[in-house]
């Protein structure tokens, strides 16, 4: 990325955490410099100047610039440890407010579990496919079965759910379709059950232009998340998809369990 790709970025990254354009802009004008008036800040941010000042009240206000007050004035941002914990404090607390207020305002009734025996449904979206992968993770009462094809997976806070479920008492079983993803897993993972899978021909995709899998989880035997995406497609193509199916009856359930677990688990039937 160019230096100039990298400043846009960087500019729309602040934007997505409250602030606007022209304080965005100034703010990161000033990280670039020791102190400095706004002339100075308006020659590296291309902000108006009689902006900068409006801008720089702003940032003031959040904690994320100083002012000398001389003539001309000159400001200078907080350090880049300092502002970063300031950013995340605001946002988690945007992040509360909104949780507070969506669950104050949500009045739709409880639906009972045995309308859930047949619930098929769909996610697409990398990050909400996550979201609902740690959220099944850290809800496991009993059992986990996790087959992991993509290496990418592997995140720090997976294994931070994985580690939790094992504290908890739930019994961990992982998989992985590669050397490397075993390693990996028996390294950071000691204490569960790792095996290599041995579904090459579920997983793996027979041509290129084919959709893969990309993982498949088992919770408490009763709900099942696989997603996939396409290995070749350019990265601004490739777009992950998920299937979320619910329910002990759920046929689709009882048949990846039984895929999944064979030569591994105890193969009782659920009791209906």
């Amino acid at each position: 990325m160019t230096a100039e790709g990298l400043k846009a970025e960087t500019v729309s990254l602040l934007q997505d955490l409250g602030l606007k354009e022209y304080e965005a802009r100034s703010f990161l004008a000033l990280t670039q410099l020791s102190t400095g008036t706004a002339k100075e800040v308006s020659e590296i941010s291309e902000v108006p100047r009689t902006r900068v000042y409006d801008a720089v009240r702003v940032l003031e206000s959040k904690g994320l610039v100083e002012v000398q007050h001389t003539n001309p004035q000159r400001f200078r941002a907080v350090s880049i440890e300092e502002a970063t914990a300031i950013l995340r404090q605001q946002y988690d607390a945007r992040i509360d407010t909104l949780q507070s207020h969506l669950e104050a305002l949500d009045l739709q009734p409880e639906v009972d579990d045995s309308d859930r025996t047949q619930e098929v449904w769909t996610l697409s979206g990398h990050d909400g496919i996550e979201a609902r992968t740690h959220n099944l993770l850290a809800d496991a009462e009993s059992e986990i079965v996790l087959l992991v094809v993509e290496e990418e997976l592997l995140t720090e806070a997976l294994y931070e759910r994985l580690h939790d479920a094992v504290d908890r008492g739930v019994d961990v079983i992982i998989g992985g379709e590669t050397d490397a993803i075993i390693a990996k897993l028996d390294s950071e993972m000691p204490s569960v059950k790792v095996f290599e899978t041995e579904l090459d021909w579920l997983l793996g995709p027979a041509s290129d232009d084919e959709v893969a899998i990309s993982r498949l989880l088992l919770v408490d035997r009763t709900t099942l998340l696989v997603s996939s995406f396409y290995p070749d497609a350019d990265p601004d193509e490739s777009h992950e998809q998920a299937v979320f199916a619910d329910g002990l009856e759920n046929g689709i359930v009882i048949l990846l369990r039984r895929i999944i677990s064979s030569g591994l688990l105890p193969m009782a039937n659920p009791v209906r």
